[in-house]
């Protein structure tokens, strides 16, 4: 049985790679992994995380490009550089950001 745990981080919070140089906001969460088994196996062993953690989708970049990336919790650490995110669908579901966080855009109508 697997262990499922609370998220540590939340949808809208900029965060960082703990080893690779990107950054994102956060879109989804995974409460487990839960991509393919092809994307698992290829990372490398000696850095593979486990699968019993929170998962995130994030509206990723460095400095070359932006991109989405999938990344475990043990990863991620807070993005507390105050600089805004530049990929370009934040702006399709987020406002912001202010305090460090990005906030869910009010739906049209509403």
């Amino acid at each position: 049985m697997l262990k499922q745990r609370n998220a540590k981080f939340q949808i809208g919070q900029m965060v960082k790679h703990r080893v690779f140089p990107f950054r994102g906001v956060i879109f989804d969460v995974d409460p487990i992994f839960s991509n393919t088994d092809e994307w698992y196996d290829a990372i490398p062993e000696d850095v593979r995380p486990h699968k019993e953690q929170p998962f995130y989708h994030l509206f990723a970049e460095n400095d070359d490009t932006d991109y989405i990336a999938y990344v475990s919790e043990q990863n991620l650490v807070p993005d507390e550089s105050g600089m805004p995110v530049q990929h370009p669908q934040i702006s399709e579901i987020f406002e912001g950001p202010s305090e460090g966080l990005y906030r869910l855009r009010e739906p049209v109508g509403h």
